[in-house]
């Protein structure tokens, strides 16, 4: 395993995570590690946009119009 050393954090950095990495019994740089593979190497979920974007097109408005019953029933399961 390689080594990272980061310096010029500023120290609100700093003490947000030794407290994050406390409130989950772990330590500083054990917490720093995860919060770099989550960012880095974890699958992002797709965002609402990305996920429209990519359903293919099922056609026009027109072929979902909604047609009236011939009998006039609102009951669409009777």
């Amino acid at each position: 395993m390689a080594n990272l050393v980061v310096r010029n954090i500023d120290e609100n950095v700093v003490s947000t995570l030794k407290e994050r990495a406390g409130r989950f019994g772990r330590s500083a740089e054990a917490e720093h590690r995860l919060i770099l593979t989550n960012a880095l190497l974890k699958t992002r979920k797709k965002s609402l946009a990305e996920v429209l974007a990519a359903m293919p097109d099922a056609g026009d408005d027109a072929d979902f119009e909604r047609l009236q019953d011939a009998a006039g029933g609102n009951n669409v399961f009777d």
